[in-house]
C-alpha cells in the first residue's frame, strides 16, 4: 500500500503529533508498506537522515513567540508529492494548516483519506487568546468532514468531534514503547543526584507552555520531602522556574536518556486539561509509575482512579497536592498503582497499533471500492 503521510509536525520536533506520525511511518515500512511523509521544514538540512522513509518538507516559518512550533506556508509541493507517490490512501495527522491543503489536494485527486484528530486546538485558542474556539471547531469541520473516517484517540475526544457535527468517527489510541519504557531502568545513581534527602521524585515531562499548566505545581512543590522533576522545554520555563523555585529543571530529553528519568521517578503527575490522549501518561505507566492527572481529556481512559493513579479535577492546584500528598505517604499504594499501570498497558505497543490502523486504511479502501463499484 502506498500511503503519504501528511503532518504538521515531525521530527526533529517533540511532541505527540510528530512522535505518532514517526512511528505510523516505521510500521508501515516494517509492514511492507511504502510510505512519504509531507511536513513543514525545519532549520536543520540534516533532519531526515534518519527517517525511516522519504520527507518532503514545506516551506515553513516560526510560529510567533514560539519558535518550536512551525507553520507551513502555501505550496505546490503537497499536491506534486500525492500525485508523484501514486497515493492509495493519504493519512491526515492533526490537520489544521499543512493538513487541510493536503486534504483539498487528494479530494481534487480522488485520493481516499483518514484524518487523525491529535491535538485540542479550541482549548489552546481559549488558553492562549481567550476566544476562538468556534472558529477553530469550524477550520477542524471543513477537513473532517472531507476525510472518509476520522480517527480519535480517546472517547473524550471522540465526543468533542461527534458533539461538533464530526461524523464517520472512529477509536484509535496510541502504543507504547513497552520495552524502552520499563521499570528496570531506574538508575539509583541519578536519584540520588536529583533527591540527595531521599525525597520522593514527582515528575512531569511535556511542552513547558501556557497549556500544560504545569504551574499547577507549585502547592506540591511546597509540601517538605518532595522534590518536583520537570523535563522539557518552552515558552513558559522562564516563569515556572520563578514559579517552581524548589524543582530541579532537566530540559528537553528523548530516548534512552528519557526512559532512565521515567523509571527513576516515584510519581509522575500530568497537568494539562486539554489533552486529547496523553502519550507521556502511557509512557509513565509502562515505567512502573503512579500517575496524577486531571479528570479529562484523554487521561480517562488511560488512568483508572484508585488502581493506576488518581484522577483529579482539572485546574485545581489544591487536590493535585492533596493527591501527591496521599501517595508520598502509602509506598505500598504508589507500588500498587505503579505495578497495575504497567499490566494495563503492556499490550498497547506500537506493533499492535500500527495493525489496528492499517485495518482502518483497508477498511476505508474497502468502501470507497464499493461505492465505486
Amino acid at each position: 500500500m502506498r500511503v503519504v503521510i501528511v503532518t504538521e509536525s515531525f521530527p526533529p520536533d517533540i511532541n505527540g503529533v510528530a512522535h505518532c506520525a514517526l512511528q505510523t511511518a516505521r510500521h508501515l515500512v516494517r509492514r511492507g508498506h511504502s510510505p512519504l511523509v509531507i511536513a513543514p521544514a525545519v532549520p536543520d538540512p540534516a533532519a531526515d537522515a534518519d527517517a525511516p522513509c522519504p520527507v518532503v518538507r514545506v516551506p515553513s516559518l516560526p510560529l510567533p513567540g514560539y519558535a518550536q512550533v512551525r507553520v507551513a506556508l502555501p505550496s505546490r509541493r503537497v499536491a506534486a508529492a500525492l500525485a508523484a507517490h501514486r497515493a492509495d490512501l493519504v493519512h491526515l495527522a492533526g490537520p489544521f494548516v499543512l493538513g487541510v491543503r493536503a486534504m483539498a489536494a487528494a479530494t481534487r485527486l480522488g485520493m481516499p483519506t483518514v484524518a487523525v484528530y491529535q491535538t485540542d486546538l479550541a482549548g489552546y485558542a481559549r488558553t492562549y487568546v481567550g476566544a476562538g474556539e468556534g472558529t477553530a471547531w469550524r477550520r477542524l469541520r471543513v477537513v473532517h468532514a472531507a476525510a472518509d473516517r476520522t480517527l480519535a484517540p480517546s472517547t473524550a475526544a471522540r465526543r468533542d468531534l461527534e458533539a461538533h457535527g464530526i461524523e464517520r468517527v472512529r477509536l484509535w489510541g496510541r502504543g507504547v514503547d513497552t520495552t524502552r519504557f520499563h521499570p528496570a531502568r531506574r538508575d539509583p545513581a541519578l536519584r540520588r543526584a536529583l533527591a540527595p534527602g531521599g525525597e520522593l521524585l514527582v515528575g512531569y515531562v511535556g511542552r513547558l507552555a501556557p497549556e500544560k499548566r504545569v504551574d499547577l505545581l507549585a502547592a506540591a512543590d511546597a509540601l517538605p520531602g518532595v522534590r518536583l522533576v520537570v523535563v522539557g522545554d518552552g515558552p513558559s520555563e522562564t516563569a515556572l522556574r520563578a514559579r517552581l523555585p524548589h524543582a530541579r529543571f532537566l530540559g528537553r530529553r528523548t530516548g534512552a536518556d528519557l526512559a532512565r528519568i521515567f523509571a527513576s521517578l516515584d510519581v509522575f503527575a500530568h497537568t494539562g486539561p486539554h489533552e486529547t490522549f496523553g502519550q507521556t501518561v502511557q509512557e509513565a505507566m509502562a515505567s512502573g509509575l503512579p500517575v496524577i492527572a486531571p479528570a479529562a481529556g484523554g487521561p480517562l481512559d488511560l488512568v483508572a482512579h484508585r488502581r493506576t493513579g488518581i484522577l483529579v479535577p482539572p485546574g485545581d492546584p489544591h487536590a493535585l497536592r492533596e493527591a501527591v500528598a496521599t501517595l508520598a505517604a502509602a509506598p505500598g499504594l504508589r507500588a500498587a498503582y505503579g505495578r497495575a499501570g504497567r499490566a494495563e498497558v503492556e499490550g498497547r505497543t506500537w506493533e499492535a497499533l500500527g495493525d489496528e490502523l492499517v485495518g482502518h486504511y483497508l477498511e476505508v479502501l474497502r468502501e470507497r471500492t464499493a461505492v465505486a463499484a
